[in-house]
């Protein structure tokens, strides 16, 4: 689970407050942005498993440290990587940072339960598992 997915945003003026600066709760939207990609990139479309197997991943948990005020209109980049993945438990870290690299302007977690429609634990069924597990990007995936 080494593989590490790299997305730029922007800033949009929706996502700041009366001062200009990022209101927190956003950051939690940018993690699902770097997770959602991260799957993207090594081949697991969320509505797709989702449709196929009827798991879904509940966030149980999740953490944000913020380092620097993001304001309106900068670009920044967001590193996901999966840091845990057994039975039905998934962990991944975030990390963002300037576009140069420099920061980190804040960094967290987010731990999910696979569960099925009926919100019980369920084990994600091949190949998603193996795609997940493997944590490497999938065959024509462009990763910045």
């Amino acid at each position: 689970m080494e593989f590490e997915h790299e997305q730029r945003l922007r800033v949009r003026y929706a996502e700041t407050d009366q001062m200009g600066v990022v209101y927190y709760a956003n950051y939690l939207t940018w993690f699902e942005v770097g997770r959602v990609e991260y799957c993207r990139a090594i081949g697991v479309l969320y509505d797709e498993m989702e449709k196929e197997t009827k798991c879904f991943l509940a966030v149980v948990e999740a953490n944000c440290r913020y380092h620097e005020p993001l304001t309106y209109d900068t670009e920044f980049v967001i590193r996901t990587r999966l840091t845990h993945f057994k039975g039905v438990f998934l962990a991944f870290d975030y990390r963002l940072l300037n576009l140069d690299g420099s920061g980190p302007l804040a960094v967290g977690w987010t731990k999910h339960i696979v569960v099925g429609p009926n919100g019980k634990p369920k084990n994600i069924p091949h190949p998603y598992a193996g795609l997940l597990k493997s944590g490497t990007p999938a065959f024509g995936s462009e990763v910045e």
